[in-house]
């Protein structure tokens, strides 16, 4: 049935798919292995930046771009900096990432790439098969991040859609070693909004507009609020916009399959964006690792959730849940959790690694009498 039969196939180069190859092309247990990655088109521009916050130097510390230690949150009733104590706010560019994997790639023999549209992926006995525009290839596992699941309509579906800008200025307007978490101190008109700054340098940053809503804006309304944002929050009159980014992502509740077979899900389709925040990065990194471990001891399943995802879950599940019947808005919960917790609470809260002694914090922080009728509501469905 298919023209070439391969030990792995990752279908989808994206940040999953390429995480997954980097992780592969670390460990020596796969140097024998035939690895196939097929996308459809060449990653040659900077399409996004991943941010995230981590501990200690991760996988990819040789590309990151800047980093913050210190940040700023804002809200029209609350405002304070942010220190981030054991952790580091990372910022790495799409560009670099792809040109990163990329190249590392071309020095194993071992791993070919495909540059086609995938049409369909099925598992039969104990193989996987990608349908190609003409031809069907197959592998003993296919790791897939193209979406193919339908969504499901009755459960909680939010976007986390932004509009960004690197601008750069003539003379000097931003801290470097100082970052804007979130700025909520702009209109709500449209639901949750939030403004990101990410300083590079003291005239260079990036800028972006971004809302957890169900539907998008047309691009001027982005556009219109990022103009207004530097010229009256940031007082900025002069400058020059030098990258314009425009990224969508999933937030919400519902359960993505994680294995089908022998395909296995990851990235988004995987279900690693949080469903709360849109967060996704360091959970692609998780699974990834977790992914490479089992692979290595021979595993067939790659389904298990822990009691920390578990969790975190629930947790994204009530937060919807709140938004989706507007019993307060997001400006007013990310502002009393920050109030009231120490940042490092908090990271390890949105990175679903917090202690019990952690979400009781955080759960405290927030009006029980809008957050306790949701959560029973969540348990009993």
């Amino acid at each position: 049935m298919s023209s070439k039969h391969y030990h792995y196939i990752i279908t989808g180069a994206g940040c999953a798919g390429l995480s997954l190859l980097m992780r592969m092309m670390e460990d020596p247990f796969f140097f024998n292995k035939s690895i196939l990655v097929i996308e459809q088109s060449t990653k040659k521009t900077n399409d996004r930046t991943w941010c995230f916050w981590e501990q200690t130097p991760g996988l990819f510390e040789p590309i990151v771009h800047h980093r913050w230690s210190t940040m700023q949150f804002h809200s029209t009733d609350f405002s304070t900096n942010l220190n981030l104590g054991h952790y580091q706010y990372k910022m790495i560019q799409g560009l670099d990432f792809y040109q990163y994997v990329l190249n590392k790639a071309a020095q194993f023999s071992n791993i070919e790439f495909c540059y086609e549209r995938v049409a369909s992926i099925h598992s039969e006995n104990n193989q996987a098969f990608v349908h190609l525009e003409n031809h069907v290839v197959s592998a003993d596992f296919v790791f897939n991040s193209i979406p193919f699941q339908p969504i499901n309509l009755k459960k909680y579906q939010f976007l986390q859609h932004f509009t960004g800008w690197v601008i750069e200025t003539d003379t000097a307007c931003f801290n470097p070693s100082e970052a804007i978490f979130m700025d909520f101190r702009i209109s709500q008109k449209n639901g949750t909004s939030f403004m990101y700054v990410l300083p590079v340098s003291e005239k260079k940053a990036l800028i972006e507009y971004t809302l957890f809503t169900p539907t998008l804006l047309p691009k001027e309304a982005y556009e219109n609020e990022l103009k207004a944002y530097i010229g009256q929050q940031l007082n900025i009159s002069n400058y020059t916009i030098t990258h314009e980014e425009i990224g969508v992502i999933p937030m919400t509740n519902q359960p993505f399959e994680l294995q089908k077979g022998r395909m296995i899900n990851i990235g988004i389709e995987g279900g690693q964006a949080k469903g709360s925040s849109g967060f996704a990065f360091q959970f692609i990194q998780k699974r990834t690792a977790a992914i490479i471990k089992g692979l290595k001891h021979n595993q067939q399943q790659f389904v298990s959730i822990s009691m920390h995802q578990r969790k975190g879950q629930f947790y994204d599940s009530v937060l919807l849940n709140v938004l989706h019947h507007k019993k307060l808005n997001g400006d007013q919960i990310f502002s009393a959790i920050f109030k009231s917790n120490q940042p490092e609470t908090v990271l390890r809260f949105l990175d679903n690694e917090s202690s019990l002694l952690d979400d009781l914090k955080i759960m405290s922080s927030v009006p029980t009498r809008i957050f306790l009728p949701a959560a029973i509501q969540e348990l009993l469905h």
